[in-house]
């Protein structure tokens, strides 16, 4: 028996099969089958969206583009500088 190759998910579909886990429509071999992902991986990402799915309520939550990682402002401003200093 050959193995398998390590998958790599995308979040949308980690988040499909999750909610599909929560709805509780299909057993979780069922989900399994039909995911084509083992049951113990259907539930650690169903436990992981439960756990996170209050920070979607929270303050800023969905919002991430509220505000940069990083000050912009400063950055641009270093820019001129180190342009000034290579056109001297």
């Amino acid at each position: 028996m050959s193995r398998r190759t390590r998958r790599h998910h995308a979040p949308a579909f980690k988040a499909k099969v999750a909610l599909a886990a929560i709805k509780g429509e299909m057993t979780l071999a069922q989900l399994a089958e039909h995911f084509d992902v083992h049951p113990n991986q259907i539930t650690q990402w169903k436990a992981q969206l439960q756990e996170a799915a209050a920070d979607v309520f929270g303050p800023g939550g969905g919002n991430r583009m509220s505000e940069p990682a990083v000050d912009v402002k400063a950055l641009h401003a270093k820019i001129g500088e180190l342009t000034l200093e290579n056109d001297s």
